[in-house]
């Protein structure tokens, strides 16, 4: 399997962050022909995918089609996996720090917030944690010790730290009968 380079996977880790896994814009400094070059050989890859973009949303153009029209670039979950992210997690991630930025977000000079990019690794026992919250059914504290090994008091750090502070995962917590609290991402 061929591994991403470095310039690919910082486009693809910033996509797993977006909305809809946008890759655009790219990297400061990646511009011209060495754009073009990149993201050719990403497409190829199946790492990347040129859409139509969505101009009421205003959506970030990649390139102009000449019609009134333009197309945007979206990290597939070829491109995704290249870098170790499950696709279902980036998609949560990303929806969840749209609605409400993290404290970690950077401060641009016009004063605007951008999302430091976040690269969950598959397989790990925090993406395994995120995997659980996102079923219907959710997650109790006592299912997730089982699935990490970890401690409760462990996964509950977990919970509070990494997911709702520095991720900006919206973890919604509800007592339901029979089964204690149980913890869900929206």
């Amino acid at each position: 399997m061929i591994t991403p380079s470095d310039t690919q996977s910082l486009i693809l880790s910033r996509a797993a962050t977006r909305p809809g896994n946008l890759a655009v814009p790219l990297p400061e400094g990646l511009a011209g022909a060495a754009a073009k070059m990149v993201v050719r050989k990403m497409i190829v890859r199946g790492w990347l995918e040129e859409v139509e973009a969505n101009l009421t949303r205003r959506e970030p153009l990649w390139r102009e089609t000449g019609d009134g029209h333009g197309t945007t670039l979206i990290a597939t979950e070829a491109g995704l996996d290249a870098i170790g992210i499950e696709p279902l997690v980036a998609s949560a991630v990303a929806s969840a720090r749209k609605a409400k930025p993290s404290p970690q977000a950077e401060r641009t000079p016009d004063g605007t917030a951008t999302l430091k990019p976040v690269a969950i690794r598959a397989g790990t026992k925090q993406a395994r944690i995120i995997a659980m919250l996102q079923r219907p059914e959710g997650a109790t504290v006592a299912e997730m010790v089982e699935a990490t090994s970890w401690q409760a008091h462990t996964v509950r750090g977990s919970i509070s730290g990494a997911l709702k502070k520095k991720l900006g995962l919206p973890v919604a917590a509800e007592k339901v009968e029979g089964r204690g609290t149980v913890y869900r991402l929206p």
